[in-house]
C-alpha cells in the first residue's frame, strides 16, 4: 500500500508478513509478537479506531509504530486517537491507515501522525501534488498542534 509523509511518497520498512524484520501484527497479537520480537526486529500494531489509547499504553515505549484505522473518511475518531497517543506519551511512528483524502492530511500532521497509508486505487486518483499542496493549506489553528502550530488564542494573548 503507498505511503506517505509530509515530504511525498516513502518506502514502508514495516510489513504485514510474520517473517518480516519490521512488521504490523493486529492488536489482538500484539502480546506474542512482543514476546517473540527478534534483537533489532521492529514490531508495529494496528490499532482498531474503537480501542482507547489507554488500551496501549502498557506496551507503548516497546512498540516501534502504531497504524490507526480510518475505516472510512467520514470517521474521525482516529484522529483523535493519534492526538490522545501522543499525549500520553507515544514516541514512535504514528501511521494513519485507510481512507484519509488529501483534505485530512494537515489535520492528520497537526494531531501527531507521521505518516499515511492508502490503497493503489486511492493513490492512483489523488496525485502526490495533491495531498502536499492540501498539506500546507491550513496557516492557522484553534488548537496547539503537534507539528509546532501554536493557537490562534495564545497568538492573541501573546
Amino acid at each position: 500500500m503507498p505511503l506517505l509523509d509530509r515530504n511525498g511518497w516513502k518506502a514502508d520498512a514495516f510489513a504485514r508478513d510474520p517473517a518480516a524484520d519490521a512488521r504490523i501484527v493486529p492488536f489482538a497479537e500484539l502480546d506474542a509478537a512482543l514476546a517473540a520480537r527478534r534483537a533489532g526486529a521492529g514490531v508495529g500494531v494496528h490499532l482498531p479506531n474503537n480501542i482507547h489509547p489507554r488500551g496501549v499504553m502498557p506496551w507503548q515505549d516497546r512498540l516501534d509504530l502504531i497504524a490507526i484505522a480510518f475505516p472510512r473518511f467520514s470517521d474521525g475518531r482516529g484522529f483523535s486517537l493519534g492526538r490522545m497517543l501522543r499525549e500520553q506519551g507515544y514516541r514512535g511512528l504514528l501511521r494513519a491507515s485507510g481512507w484519509v483524502i488529501p483534505d485530512q492530511f494537515a489535520f492528520a500532521l497537526h494531531c501527531g501522525f507521521d505518516e499515511v497509508e492508502i490503497d493503489e486505487e486511492h493513490a492512483a486518483r489523488q496525485p502526490i501534488e495533491q495531498w502536499l499542496h492540501a498539506a500546507g493549506l491550513i496557516s492557522e489553528s484553534y488548537q496547539d498542534t503537534r507539528d509546532g502550530f501554536v493557537s490562534v488564542f495564545k497568538q492573541r494573548r501573546a
